[in-house]
């Protein structure tokens, strides 16, 4: 096993071009004949010569000690960096996050913010996960996965961040658009825009309907409603009824009609 004290004695000689320049660059107090032993027993162990003099008070690099200090090199020369950031608390990391569709548009970025104000030298990746398959948190290429999962793996913990309502959007003339309440039963024989039926939120709406006995006339599915814009408008036509998402830390306040 090499030692990195010997590592280091060879990496400062090589990028400073003598061991006396060497001494002087180290952190830490370190005499010239002690930089020289690092270098020697460095080269026993390896078997090959990794300097050579060129002049009094010069050395340069073989080609096995280029070799060598191209890999070392970016490890000590970002090294101080490292121990500044890490005895001030400010180093940062890289965080991969999977998140729904609306969790990245309307939860994300303000978690975004937040970290940043706090972390600045974080750095976030964001991923769009539909479905249900955990195989990327599981296998630690996510670190984070924010959706709705009708069943949370046993070898997972989950913890509710907030709550995804269903608001119905009807044209201003609607039978159903002058109701301070409007319930699914009362969308029975409406022309419905709904989740794509292959996404697990399709699914869900078209259990919640039945269960309350609303069968609607006809029914869309749409991706729309998975990205639904902040104004949830209707379809251009007027002609049908869509349940648009929104995420919202707790019930919504208020109730609009759509123009």
């Amino acid at each position: 096993m090499i030692q990195i004290a010997r590592l280091e004695g060879f990496f400062h000689v090589a990028r400073t071009g003598g061991y006396a320049r060497a001494a002087r660059a180290f952190p830490y107090p370190i005499t010239q004949p002690a930089i020289h032993q690092q270098v020697k027993k460095l080269e026993a162990e390896l078997g090959t010569r990794l300097l050579e003099r060129v002049a009094k008070d010069r050395m340069q690099l073989t080609p096995a000690g280029r070799h060598l200090f191209a890999f070392i090199a970016p490890f000590f020369d970002g090294l101080p960096a490292v121990v500044r950031a890490l005895e001030s608390d400010t180093y940062g990391g890289r965080l991969h996050i999977d998140a729904a569709n609306l969790v990245l548009r309307d939860l994300v970025p303000g978690w975004v913010r937040r970290i940043k104000r706090r972390v600045p030298h974080a750095e976030i990746q964001l991923r769009e996960f539909g479905g249900t398959n955990v195989d990327r948190l599981r296998h630690g290429e996510a670190d984070l996965l924010v959706s709705y999962l009708p069943l949370l793996p046993p070898d997972m913990e989950g913890k509710r961040v907030a709550m995804l309502h269903g608001h119905i959007v009807v044209p201003r003339g609607h039978r159903l658009a002058s109701r301070k309440r409007v319930g699914l039963k009362d969308l029975h024989g409406e022309t419905f825009v709904a989740y794509h039926p292959e996404l697990l939120a399709g699914q869900l709406q078209r259990h919640a309907l039945a269960e309350a006995g609303a069968i609607p006339d006809r029914r869309y599915g749409a991706t729309f409603c998975c990205a639904a814009g902040r104004d949830r408008r209707p379809p251009a036509t007027g002609a049908a009824t869509p349940v648009v998402p929104g995420a919202e830390v707790g019930r919504p306040r208020a109730t609009r009609t759509a123009r």
